[in-house]
């Protein structure tokens, strides 16, 4: 890790100078200057719908699953376990099989059904720095904080990380960190399939690319939106949904096209922009990542995940 970006983030945080000090992360329970110590978790029995619900009223891609009497952590539910459900991955055989495809029927499940319950967690006498190399060799973007007696205490999310670094970054580049080689659907995607692609690649956001028919280049394609997990979540909690289906059919519903819950006014950054500069950005509008542009053309994409490559660097 670099000792200009670790030391910044311990001043970040109120740590105070750390000079000549290598690994400033490697102090006991430092975790906890970090977490979230207000926690929202939910029993193993509420609903999928309920939980993706909670999940959009607060604006978190993850909800803790604990026991309703000793608060213990029992597994986590994601906005991917629910894509995962809704269409893009094995759990899809809930709705299939035991409901055989009724919609309305299966997105009342438990969600002990498609929780994860082999979860990564951090310990409150755990280093950030051990949080950091977990997030990192684990692919995982939160790690819930217990206790002695396994209560989730707090919680540590790559945005943690995004928010503590806006402005501190000042070296590093977006080119340098950005995923370049961007899987990219259509407007005409159905929703199912844009599930599949942030499912089976493990993408929580797909640029959406299509014709600009006022382009002098009437083949070129642009950027024209984005579909997050968030966005389909949104879409499956929306009241007015169930009013217009015509039958229980998960399949009726999820043929709905990508662009009637893509993002539109779509928020990028060019590739020589600041890394800390990002990170306010992400601040700002609330959001997990940006697709990199450069002359109208999509060179990447840059997320809260990379931030924290920057950080470790």
């Amino acid at each position: 890790m670099k000792d200009k970006s670790a030391i910044n983030l311990r001043k970040s945080m109120g740590r105070g100078s750390v000079e000549h000090e290598t690994n400033v992360f490697e102090h006991e329970g430092d975790i906890m200057t970090l977490a979230k110590k207000k926690v929202i978790s939910i029993p193993p029995s509420t609903s999928i719908i309920e939980a993706a619900e909670t999940m959009v009223k607060h604006k978190f891609r993850r909800l803790p699953i604990t026991d309703p009497g000793s608060e213990k952590l029992l597994g986590i539910v994601t906005a991917m376990d629910i894509l995962n459900f809704l269409g893009g991955g094995d759990k899809f055989n809930i709705m299939e099989e035991k409901y055989h495809d009724n919609f309305l029927a299966a997105i009342n499940e438990h969600v002990k059904e498609i929780m994860t319950r082999d979860i990564r967690f951090m310990r409150n006498k755990d280093s950030i720095n051990d949080c950091i190399e977990v997030m990192l060799a684990h692919d995982v973007g939160a790690l819930p904080v217990v206790n002695d007696n396994n209560k989730v205490v707090g919680i540590v999310t790559e945005r943690d990380f995004a928010l503590t670094m806006a402005g501190i970054l000042t070296d590093e580049l977006v080119e340098d960190f950005m995923t370049k080689n961007v899987i990219t659907t259509t407007p005409g995607t159905p929703i199912e399939s844009s599930s599949k692609i942030m499912v089976r690649n493990k993408l929580r956001r797909i640029p959406i690319l299509g014709k600009e028919l006022e382009s002098s280049n009437p083949e070129e394609e642009k950027l024209v939106g984005i579909v997050t997990s968030n966005d389909v979540l949104k879409f499956l909690g929306d009241s007015e949904l169930f009013s217009k289906m015509r039958s229980g059919s998960g399949l009726e519903i999820l043929n709905t096209k990508s662009s009637e819950i893509m993002e539109r006014n779509v928020c990028t950054v060019g590739p020589l922009t600041r890394v800390g500069d990002l990170c306010e950005l992400l601040n700002k509008k609330d959001i997990g990542g940006v697709p990199v542009i450069k002359d109208g053309k999509l060179l990447g994409i840059i997320t809260e995940s990379d931030v924290l490559k920057a950080i470790h660097k």
